[in-house]
């Protein structure tokens, strides 16, 4: 085996999209998939990592004991001093990630999950309600993508929907890549200090949701107020804006493929929308900046060896065009079977809200283009804002008409 070298061809990461295909993962990071398994990397501020391009070896490493979620850990490409890190479970290892992540798992159990699609069901339709008798063109970001998973989550979590653009203005303050370390800062103590005073509001009068749940694990002495609190933080911002990137994300690629959209335009789309929503998520795979790990000893993959101490990038959108792994991974197929994809993670910290996501989604995908069948872009898919400077990829405009 061998370990990188001085002569070892740099990558700068992370890399672009092709401005005519903003759907497709970067072509350089496609071209890279079809020379190397691992490639080594450049980040923004200089550190180099290793970069695996197939979907084998990052579900194996996302797997693997021998590496580590821990961003206080050197080499981690994530690093931030000790001191300075975010305690959420995201970001940790077991054992101590297994103790914390269970204590939010049952809220969002497919069991309980199922029960909740009724309401789900109201929400979309009640938000389509009010697109059908506004005025359009309308940007469906803000009229209904936002909206919607913002409204579940903060029923879900017990967050009053009516600080929304508290926590919406400070989420997409976080995960945007040209946001200023000082602005992140400020953003995570924004809301890490909103939902401390909630997590305390909860301890005084607890109600049925996730942040009265919370607050009992702080009165037991299971957590404090802090921890309660950064892992509110966690499931909020996850739990509306991935969702509701991918809605609008879905809905900007169906009306570039009136094909597949067809299929969930009739009144008997039932059987496709599972298959459909599994085969948005691996075809556009919103998660943009990839998984991030730091090798805690040597690991041999392919002819290389990442050794100890090397931060390791999983990127899920060129993972997920593996062609050896999906047939004619490049187009979009609605009745494919894409439920391996990696668009969730894999592994002790796959995503705990893949259920209610999926939930979201199937009612989005299996109501919106139903209901509004004539729906259309308002304006050239070239022009439509993308989020190239986001950890999410999704667009910040959606303007449609119908």
């Amino acid at each position: 085996m061998t370990a990188s070298t001085n002569a070892e061809t740099v990558h700068p990461f992370p890399m672009k999209r092709a401005t005519k295909c903003p759907f497709d993962p970067p072509p350089e990071l496609q071209a890279l998939q079809d020379e190397t398994r691992v490639a080594a990397v450049e980040l923004p501020d200089g550190r180099q990592a290793r970069l695996l391009t197939r979907y084998d070896d990052q579900r194996a490493i996302l797997n693997d004991p021998r590496v580590s979620s821990d961003v206080t850990m050197v080499g981690h490409p994530n690093h931030v001093p000790t001191g300075n890190a975010p305690l959420s479970f995201l970001f940790m290892d077991d054992p101590e990630h297994a103790r914390m992540r269970r204590m939010v798992t049952a809220p969002f159990m497919i069991k309980r999950i199922r029960a909740m699609r009724p309401a789900v069901q109201r929400i979309v339709d009640e938000q389509i309600d009010s697109l059908l008798a506004g005025p359009k063109p309308v940007d469906l970001v803000q009229a209904f993508t936002l909206p919607v998973p913002s409204l579940v989550i903060s029923d879900l979590l017990g967050v009053p929907y009516n600080d929304h653009e508290l926590f919406q203005h400070n989420s997409q303050t976080i995960i945007k890549r040209t946001s200023t370390p000082e602005q992140r800062r400020q953003a995570q103590h924004a809301l890490l200090e909103y939902l401390t005073s909630l997590v305390e509001a909860k301890i005084a009068e607890p109600a049925d949701d996730v942040i009265s749940q919370l607050g009992k694990r702080v009165t037991s002495g299971e957590l404090t107020t802090k921890n309660a609190a950064e892992v509110g933080v966690l499931l909020l911002l996850a739990g509306h804006e991935t969702t509701a990137n991918m809605m609008a994300l879905g809905t900007a690629v169906l009306l570039q493929h009136p094909d597949q959209l067809a299929l969930l335009q009739a009144e008997d789309n039932a059987d496709v929308v599972p298959s459909a929503v599994e085969e948005l998520l691996r075809y556009l795979t919103i998660t943009h900046n990839a998984r991030r790990r730091v090798a805690t000893e040597d690991i041999d993959i392919a002819d290389t060896t990442i050794r100890e101490g090397e931060g390791v990038l999983m990127p899920a959108d060129i993972a997920n065009r593996d062609p050896e792994v999906f047939d004619n991974a490049d187009t979009l197929d609605l009745r494919r079977d894409a439920r391996g994809h990696v668009a969730f993670g894999f592994g002790p910290h796959q995503c705990l809200g893949q259920p209610l996501a999926r939930l979201e989604l199937e009612v989005v995908y299996g109501t919106l283009y139903r209901r509004i069948p004539t729906l259309k872009l308002a304006t050239d898919v070239e022009k439509l804002p993308f989020k190239h400077d986001g950890a999410v990829y999704g667009v910040y405009e959606l303007p449609v008409t119908w």
